[in-house]
């Protein structure tokens, strides 16, 4: 029986998601965040067998953060069991096309990918670094979320500019969410009783970021997000896929800067920007039941978005097998699910009303016996960062 633990990290530019698992477990056993980091209202809070916990850190950055962190899991018994530590690093670009223990060359390479995700690389690196300085001894292993994406063909990532681009600038698509699309693509196939082998199924990551996969034989062959996680479907506060020409129209027209622009594009737009109250789908559903036409119109705009983005996902499969949904949005909104796949009825999709508003059967599924299908799949990307920590520490 494994009784070791291992601590996954996810951090952020002032925060720093944790969660621990025990042994072979794919439940966390302590889940966490240390957030508002560099403040005066820096605090780190976590539960752990039912209780929760909040402790304020002052000033603190992320190398105090964790040294409270190891200082709770020493308070609670935890800490002589921890084997190992799973970073998620948001980019490897085309460096890395799996999981890999950190090394120095490895670390080398994460920072430079710092230019392709230069608010998510750096602190990784600032987590990563923190962790050897406080226990030089323990293994570190990072997991990217563009890795998953990187058996897709050059057709399907590169983009209509100059190649000089692409070969000088690493300028193309890369994808992101891949420990989600990784997950609840091998557990829809696992459910369905499909071949790993000769399946096609498309994947709906659908959060406050969103974005759409096609998995052949288990491989990610096509996605949604681009050279960074602007492009592809609407989100909750990004555009997705716009005319790049409107940047050049808001900067003559209204005299804003390429920073304005992009920053509108990334944090005001999407189901904030067209409903002009709120970026939770939740909050949305609510106001367009009572009746707020912005509210109700900004998710007609999202659900189509998504229906067109899945159906062209189609291209890039030899057969298709099911469509899934997943994150927080794809899991828990009966009326997106419901308006999707009433989009897709061209591609032999068809909705069981009951079986939607209910969250699926016992397998996840929402459609009829007879219609293609969908189903719903909880994500776990601690849980694969986990395992390939495990993994990976095992070989060591």
């Amino acid at each position: 029986m494994n009784n070791k633990s291992y601590l996954i990290i996810n951090s952020g530019s002032s925060s720093l998601k944790f969660c621990l698992f025990i042994g072979d477990k794919a439940q966390a056993d302590l889940t966490g965040i240390a957030e508002r980091l560099s403040t005066a209202q820096a605090e780190i809070s976590w539960q752990y067998q039912g209780e929760k916990s909040q402790v304020s850190l002052g000033e603190a950055d992320h190398a105090l953060a964790l040294k409270k962190l190891f200082s709770v899991l020493t308070e609670l018994n935890l800490f002589d069991s921890l084997s190992a530590i799973g970073h998620r690093v948001v980019h490897g670009g085309e460096y890395f096309k799996e999981s890999a223990l950190i090394t120095p060359s490895v670390l080398n390479k994460i920072e430079a990918c710092s230019a392709l995700a230069p608010l998510h690389n750096p602190a990784a690196i600032v987590g990563i670094n923190a962790v050897a300085e406080q226990l030089p001894d323990i293994a570190q292993v990072a997991v990217f979320d563009t890795a998953f994406h990187q058996t897709m063909p050059e057709h399907s990532f590169l983009y209509g500019l100059p190649y000089e681009l692409y070969e000088s600038q690493g300028i193309r698509k890369y994808g992101f969410h891949g420990t989600s699309h990784q997950y609840v693509a091998g557990k829809a196939i696992e459910v369905l009783g499909l071949d790993k082998n000769n399946s096609g199924v498309i994947t709906a990551h659908l959060g406050n970021g969103c974005s759409i996969s096609a998995v052949q034989n288990g491989l990610s062959v096509d996605t949604s997000m681009g050279f960074t996680p602007l492009e592809g479907v609407m989100m909750g506060t990004r555009s997705g896929d716009i005319d790049p020409s409107i940047h050049q129209f808001l900067a003559d027209k209204l005299n804003l800067s390429l920073k304005e622009i992009t920053d509108m594009l990334n944090k005001r737009s999407g189901l904030l920007g067209l409903s002009g109250s709120s970026n939770d789908m939740r909050t949305l559903s609510a106001k367009a039941a009572d009746g707020d036409k912005q509210a109700a119109l900004a998710i007609e705009v999202f659900a189509y978005r998504l229906a067109k983005s899945i159906a062209s996902m189609v291209v890039g499969l030899n057969r298709f097998d099911a469509l899934v949904f997943t994150g927080g949005i794809g899991e828990n909104s009966f009326l997106v699910r419901g308006k999707v796949i009433n989009h897709l009825a061209v591609l032999g999709f068809e909705l069981d009303q009951n079986l939607n508003n209910q969250g699926g059967d016992t397998f996840g599924i929402i459609t009829t016996p007879d219609s293609r299908k969908a189903i719903i799949v909880q994500t776990q990307e601690e849980w694969v960062i986990a395992q390939d920590t495990i993994r990976l520490t095992a070989q060591a």
